[in-house]
């Protein structure tokens, strides 16, 4: 038997982008192993105004058959009209063309959660005190 290499172990605070793609491409190599074959895609759906400005949107993707919603934003002058919930549905409609058969995010207690709720999606899990005073709330759907 072979003695493992030496490794030294150090914090990084400004990683190289290389060390970063490093991790990356083993863990998902690993996870592909063993779960198999991503089919990544991203999700993307804008809300823009008259002039093309960014005033919400929603990034996500899809893999697995599932579709991860990582990011969902509005303008504070276009909340409560209704926005969110058109970009949840044309998120949800690219993932079902794409075969996806459940979905799942995260947010925190102050991201209105009922809005999640109102459009069929159930808490999967949450972190009480995170942060202090507030919930880390997981949802998920079927679609």
């Amino acid at each position: 038997m072979t003695d493992a290499p030496k490794l030294t172990i150090r914090d990084d605070d400004y990683p190289e982008l290389e060390a970063v793609a490093a991790i990356q491409r083993g863990l998902h190599s690993y996870n592909q192993e063993r779960g198999g074959p991503y089919d990544r895609e991203p999700v993307t759906v804008l809300a823009r105004d008259e002039e093309e400005v960014v005033k919400g949107g929603l990034l996500g993707l899809t893999y697995w058959n599932w579709l991860f919603i990582d990011w969902l934003w509005l303008a504070p002058g276009v909340r409560g009209k209704g926005l969110g919930g058109e970009l949840l549905a044309r998120a949800e409609a690219i993932a079902r063309g794409r075969g996806c058969t459940d979905a799942y995010t995260d947010t925190f207690s102050f991201h209105a959660p009922n809005f999640w709720q109102r459009h069929g999606w159930i808490e999967a899990g949450r972190l009480d005190g995170m942060p202090p005073g507030h919930s880390r709330i997981w949802y998920r759907k079927k679609l």
